[in-house]
């Protein structure tokens, strides 16, 4: 399956980061959000940081190319030219089964729809699209244009065109596959680093260590580039928080099942680096500034 045109329906951290790798790809690239504002801040983000990589000369031509090739909707419609739909929203069933009721009446039956959840059966998700054989996830690592993994998982219907047409999508961006065989909550990768994030948060509740000492253990003793709590304030802790749910709701293993530090941070609001604070503060231009108050 030939894919030159990519429709991303989310404009947030995930969203844009796919989206950035596919144009740097040489793909045609939609953004899709309801919220226009958003749109004018991913674009930006977007030119930043190609601009950062066409600097050190890891992403070919100008930036004027790369971003002549992502245009934005705030509408539907350009999904209907779209070889590959990729659903980048709020980790909530209900959220993205709205989006693909909406999406499906509106493409062709043939075209690839593709979900970047991070934990939620990409079966449940499936049972929402017409012609689910076509359904299948691809889950993106934060940030995305650094890393190098996408999981490519096949849900209980996702035909053998669908999935290898995920990984030959998956290698034509620059990324290298994980091939998931079987449809279980979080996964592969997140599977083992969510009891690993939901042990760290515990050992902070408990007193046993700070925020900034395991951070720093998990950078200096297992090579980790950003730590546990680092990597939460960027992706958010409300998605933090949405994908141990998915975990565990599936699973009803209590390994997965969100600490109340976390629940108690959401309430009160802190979610990480999008709203100024989260297990560390930041400044209004997003630079930490110190460990929050636990």
């Amino acid at each position: 399956m030939d894919i030159r045109k990519v429709f991303i329906a989310g404009s947030g951290l995930m969203g844009s980061g796919i989206g950035q790798v596919c144009a740097q790809a040489g793909l045609g690239v939609t953004l899709y959000d309801v919220n226009q504002p958003a749109l004018e801040k991913a674009l930006k983000n977007i030119a930043w940081s190609v601009g950062k990589f066409i600097e050190k000369g890891q992403v070919p031509g100008t930036l004027g190319e790369v971003m002549g090739r992502v245009s934005t909707a705030i509408d539907l419609g350009p999904a209907a030219e779209a070889d590959l739909i990729i659903e980048a929203v709020f980790e909530d069933l209900e959220v993205k089964h709205q989006l693909y009721r909406q999406l499906c009446p509106q493409v062709p039956a043939t075209t690839l729809i593709a979900s970047n959840t991070s934990a939620i059966p990409t079966t449940e998700l499936a049972a929402a699209v017409e012609k689910p054989e076509r359904f299948l996830g691809l889950h993106f690592f934060s940030p995305v244009p650094m890393m190098a993994a996408v999981e490519v998982i096949r849900g209980m219907v996702t035909s053998e065109e669908a999935f290898a047409a995920g990984e030959q999508f998956v290698r034509a961006i620059g990324k290298e596959p994980i091939m998931v065989k079987r449809d279980v909550a979080g996964f592969v990768i997140n599977r083992i680093n969510f009891m690993a994030n939901v042990e760290a948060m515990r050992l902070v509740e408990a007193g046993v260590a700070t925020v900034e000492d395991i951070d720093k253990g998990l950078r200096l003793a297992s090579g980790r580039r950003m730590g546990i709590f680092e990597t939460g304030d960027m992706v958010g802790l409300d998605i933090t928080y949405g994908a141990l749910t998915a975990a565990y709701n599936d699973t009803k293993n209590p390994a997965f099942a969100p600490p109340t530090i976390l629940k108690r941070k959401i309430r009160a609001g802190q979610l990480g680096k999008k709203t100024g604070v989260g297990w560390y503060e930041y400044d209004a231009q997003g630079n930490r500034l110190g460990p929050a108050k636990i």
